[in-house]
This record gives C-alpha cells, sequence and structure tokens, in this order.
C-alpha cells in the first residue's frame, strides 16, 4: 500500500499518508461506517477523489486501513510504562502506577470511540477486528505477561501463569469502568477518585493472590 499518491495529482496541500488516514478516522469516529463516504473524506483531506481513489480503491480498503494505522500509532505505547513496572522496587507502587495508566489509556476517548466502531463492524469486517484484537491487546497482555515474568524471576511476584495473570490485573484495573462507558456511549464516567479507589483496589487484590509472601 503506497504512503502517499504521487503529488503532482491531488490538490496543493492535501493530506496524504498518515495524515489522510487521520482524517478519515475522525469521519468514521463522526458518521460510522456507513454514514462515511469517500467523496467526504477526499473533501477534508483536500485531495481528488482520484487520488483518494488511487490509495484506497474502496470505502472497505480505507477503514480497513485505518484501523491498521490506529495499531500501529499505539503499537510501542505500554513499553516504557513496562520496563518502568519491571525495574521497580516497590511492587505495590509499580503495580499502582500501571494500573492507572491502563484506565488513561484504555478509558480515553479516543480509545473507546475506536473500540466501539470496530465492534460494529466486527462483524461486516471480521478480519480487520480480529487484526485489532492480536496486534493491540493480545500484544500487549503479553507483554505484560512477559513483565510479570520478570518481576516473578525478581522474587516480587509468585506467577505460575504469567499470561492469565496479566488478564486478570488488566481487567481487575479496568472492567467496570470499561464496561459502563462502552454500554453509556462515555455518558457515565468515573471520577478520578473512584478510578484511583479502582486502582488501590485492583492491586491490593492482586498482590493478595500473586504477591511474594
Amino acid at each position: 500500500m503506497p504512503d502517499a499518491a504521487p503529488p503532482s495529482r491531488g490538490r496543493p496541500g492535501g493530506s496524504r499518508g498518515t495524515d489522510l488516514l487521520a482524517i478519515a478516522r475522525e469521519i468514521f469516529l463522526a458518521h460510522q461506517y456507513a454514514g462515511t463516504t469517500m467523496d467526504a473524506v477526499a473533501s477534508r483531506a483536500r485531495i481528488s477523489k482520484q487520488t483518494l481513489y488511487r490509495q484506497y480503491p474502496s470505502k472497505e480498503e480505507l477503514y480497513a486501513a485505518v484501523v491498521h494505522d490506529w495499531v500501529d500509532r499505539g503499537r510501542d505505547a505500554m513499553s516504557p510504562h513496562l520496563q518502568k513496572l519491571t525495574s521497580s522496587q516497590d511492587i505495590r507502587i509499580g503495580l499502582l502506577d500501571l494500573s492507572r495508566t491502563l484506565q488513561a489509556a484504555v478509558l480515553s476517548r479516543p480509545v473507546l470511540q475506536m473500540r466501539t466502531l470496530i465492534t460494529a463492524e466486527a462483524e461486516r469486517f471480521p478480519d480487520v477486528a480480529a487484526d485489532y484484537v492480536r496486534r493491540s491487546w493480545d500484544r500487549n497482555q503479553t507483554l505484560l505477561a512477559e513483565a510479570f515474568e520478570q518481576l516473578d524471576g525478581r522474587g516480587l511476584l509468585r506467577i505460575a501463569d504469567a499470561q492469565i495473570a496479566a488478564e486478570q490485573f488488566t481487567w481487575l484495573s479496568l472492567a467496570a469502568p470499561l464496561n459502563r462507558l462502552t454500554l453509556t456511549a462515555g455518558a457515565a464516567a468515573y471520577t478520578p477518585e473512584q478510578l484511583e479507589h479502582l486502582a488501590e483496589e485492583a492491586v491490593a487484590t492482586f498482590l493478595d493472590r500473586y504477591g511474594d509472601r
């Protein structure tokens, strides 16, 4: 897939490459898949329809590219936080920081909007949804499991199945607010105090199960 159309064919100053995909993403989020048109994307990006169709011959291919680009943009976002966790001297503080980070990331409006869009179109585009899950959610869970294995090796945690432990920690931190925000289109947000209390309780429960005794 080319990153940009030949410059001679687009309108001067038009958006291309990842900027074009960011514009398309905004339109998909605002109007959902059914309400998005290639004309609208080309107009907002200030390029000709011919330029857009040369890069993405159909709305289906544009949608897939938008989701793929979204995953690429966040691919390494968790890495510095996991490095900080694995170097922690106080495991409770390290886990509490990570729980807050997970909440700030997954419960943010842009992430919630993308999850809603991908879920709504999962039946129409199962391969796109599967790729999103594999390269985003599953990958981050695997990285978290690897971090837990390192902490187990340092004697800070006692974990037999790191993958299960990663899933449990993630859902202890996220399940209730994510469920509420998803089902209410983001209207019923937790307060910062509620999220902090949830993070503290998540860490306490996790350490009760996996903490070094």
